[in-house]
């Protein structure tokens, strides 16, 4: 399925570009959520036409992604859980408790832009766990998870 990008897509492509996707991928994601266009004769005249007001929309969206990268410069967040004697948490501390222990230092972000590819935390201590806010722009948060008393 040949679909034009209608905004930068981490790992695929900037705007305008004509790529080549599978059919669910595009069927199911880029094109619902408003990434992407089907790559029609008519399609392409039309995003060529707008290439302008596209490209000025990415740079403000980049613009607000980098304004929200300086929230994170230097960020700690704590978070308390229960563990067991050798420091192992009874359940896990995932993308839901990091958001919570974030929106109560008033920083927001969203569950889907924490990156964990470790998986959640299983252990007490200090982990370093990304935020993906914009396809050029990541942040990243200390995250202490410490016993409850």
């Amino acid at each position: 399925m040949n679909v034009i990008l209608l905004e930068s897509v981490e790992n695929l492509g900037g705007i305008g570009d004509l790529v080549k996707v599978k059919p669910g991928y595009g069927r199911n994601y880029l094109l619902p959520q408003g990434k992407a266009a089907l790559a029609t004769p008519e399609n392409m005249k039309a995003i060529e036409a707008r290439r302008a007001e596209l490209e000025k929309a990415a740079a403000e969206e980049l613009a607000k992604a980098k304004d929200r990268s300086r929230a994170f410069e230097g960020l700690e967040v704590v978070i308390h859980a229960n563990a067991g004697s050798e420091g192992k948490l009874f359940g896990s501390v995932g993308p839901i408790d990091i958001v919570e222990a974030l929106s109560a230092v008033q920083v927001d972000v969203e569950r889907s832009e924490i990156r964990m590819p470790d998986g959640p935390v299983q252990e007490l201590g200090e982990y370093t766990i990304g935020v993906h806010l914009h396809t050029d722009v990541k942040a990243e948060v200390l995250v202490k998870v410490v016993g409850e008393e």
